[in-house]
């Protein structure tokens, strides 16, 4: 198969792949159409049904394989493929493994370095409430390793969310070495932990999308129960550590207006919101260059409030 990073403008595409989300519109015209995301492991490419009543168009449904014979155009700097015929596919028809996207980097490798922070905290009972999670927990241990950390922002891909802790984790070491007023141990559990509620906000791949629970309450009030509730378990555990802990998650978006229950109010919480954001922000400006076919300029982005360009090599 020919996967979705190798395409450009002007390609033409015959190939199947796994129909991630499939929804239906107008256009300003009052005309019918269908909007999809199709995915494999390389990424994910926006698709335009422009005629979903013709006879080349069969019957199928969000999370089907489907072949997909098109053209791919580029629109506001991003490739989009021009649907004409499409066939929904059985099983035997395609390798599952072929759709998934996964983290460049070895999963493994990642979550090996990730437990040797663990090993290097001294307070006992955060390193306790860590080997809980990510020594000892093995279904715990087994969805994390599979989980993403958005749908589709940032760090969306198997892998994803282990990735975005350890970048978090770096960098809270680097804040550790850098202002040494931060209390270490505080600060690198509070990093290892501060997204393991995504673990259930999120369904695994395919899928990859909000649970009830996720709707409901979303990563940071999951994440913090998750956490209340093995450091009930610790005989002992220092109140007020449970508390400042239980803050940096809380906090870790910053602001209200990003989702963030309560504002930092220790320079650890400080610190993990801005390994969070740094690290948030910087994949997802990756992700949207290796994503554009443009040279220069690429539009006006949302989240960044701004236009993008790409960075011009001397």
């Amino acid at each position: 198969m020919k996967y979705l990073k190798d395409y450009n403008d002007g390609d033409r595409v015959f190939d199947i792949y796994l129909c991630k989300h499939k929804v239906s519109a107008v256009t300003k015209n009052g005309k019918p159409y269908e909007s999809l995301i199709l995915q494999d492991k390389t990424g994910t490419i926006d698709a335009k049904v422009w005629d979903p009543s013709s006879a080349g168009i069969a019957e199928f449904s969000a999370l089907d394989y489907i072949e997909v014979y098109g053209d791919v155009t580029s629109f506001q700097g991003a490739l989009q493929v021009n649907v004409k015929r499409i066939r929904k596919c059985r099983e035997g028809e395609f390798n599952p493994d072929d759709y998934l996207p996964v983290s460049k980097y070895n999963i493994e490798d990642m979550f090996e370095e990730l437990t040797t922070y663990i090993g290097k905290l001294e307070n006992k009972y955060l390193k306790q409430l860590l080997k809980a999670f990510f020594m000892e927990d093995k279904e715990f241990i087994r969805v994390f390793k599979l989980s993403s950390a958005a749908k589709t922002v940032h760090h969306g891909f198997v892998g994803g969310l282990l990735q975005h802790t350890l970048g978090v984790v770096r960098l809270c070491d680097y804040y550790c070495n850098a202002y040494p007023l931060l209390n270490r141990d505080l600060l690198i559990c509070a990093a290892i932990c501060h997204d393991i509620g995504k673990t259930r906000e999120i369904s695994l791949f395919p899928q990859n999308d909000y649970t009830d629970e996720g709707q409901f309450l979303g990563h940071i009030m999951i994440g913090t129960e998750m956490v209340a509730d093995k450091i009930r378990e610790i005989e002992g555990f220092p109140v007020t550590l449970a508390s400042e802990l239980k803050h940096c998650i809380l906090a870790h978006h910053g602001e209200y207006e990003f989702g963030s229950p309560k504002k930092p109010a220790i320079i650890e919480a400080v610190a993990l919101n801005f390994a969070d954001n740094t690290d948030a922000k910087l994949q997802t400006f990756t992700e949207i260059l290796e994503n554009s076919t443009e040279t220069g300029w690429m539009g006006f982005n949302r989240l960044f409030d701004s236009n993008l360009k790409r960075t011009k090599a001397e």
